[in-house]
């Protein structure tokens, strides 16, 4: 049996890549609305299997009447329940907020822990959740955020040849400057949003289609 070829690319092509990811998105960030940690805490625990845009809808009257961790751990299940209803798993993703919120009042004075150790210890927060925080909030590159067009687009691109978000991470931090991990999620994800898509890429639009070795340009 034949093996498969390799779409992997050369680090001078990756610079070359980063270059245009720079050029055409510049100002790439977080699609979930926030104004604060705690917030964006919050909605990345929400959106997890859900879309950005459905979280968006539900987070802004979510914050209004629990604006803070102390203001949540207080909140009653049935009606933290009903205000995230229209997301997926929302029965679990009530009690983890509720849950988490309390821990972050006993632990931490109701602030937002900064370590990637501390935020997974929290109920409903997982690797990727921290990222988020800690890279969008706090600025601090703990690691790579991979989600389905984190790992679709750097496939794609050859930056990796990996599967599954682990994987894919550990092959990202390998490859990619640290100084570079967190704006780098937000443009592949943007790309992978707008241009690479999972179904119809346009490649004859996509100003990376010269260097990319899965581009069909027809």
């Amino acid at each position: 049996m034949a093996r498969r070829r390799s779409k992997l690319v050369d680090d001078e092509t990756v610079r070359r890549q980063l270059r245009r990811l720079n050029r055409i998105l510049p100002d790439a960030e977080c699609a979930l609305h926030h104004r604060n940690a705690f917030e964006l805490l919050v909605a990345t625990v929400l959106s997890a299997q859900c879309t950005d845009k459905l979280v968006n809808e539900v987070t802004p009257a979510l914050f209004a009447k629990y604006p803070d961790a102390r203001a949540l751990a207080a909140a009653e299940l049935a009606d933290v329940e009903t205000m995230v209803r229209r997301v997926s798993f929302w029965r679990t993703k009530a009690r983890h907020l509720i849950a988490l919120a309390g821990q972050l009042c006993e632990r931490y004075d109701a602030e937002v822990p900064r370590t990637m150790e501390e935020l997974v210890a929290l109920p409903g927060v997982a690797r990727k959740t921290a990222n988020v925080v800690l890279g969008t909030a706090f600025g601090i590159p703990s690691g790579f955020v991979v989600d389905t067009h984190v790992e679709r687009v750097a496939n794609r691109l050859g930056f990796v040849e990996a599967e599954g978000a682990v994987k894919v991470e550990r092959a990202l931090v390998e490859r990619i400057p640290k100084k570079r991990w967190i704006l780098l999620a937000h443009q592949l994800i943007l790309h992978g949003r707008q241009t690479c898509r999972a179904l119809r890429p346009k490649c004859e639009e996509c100003a990376l289609a010269p260097d990319c070795p899965s581009a069909e340009l027809g």
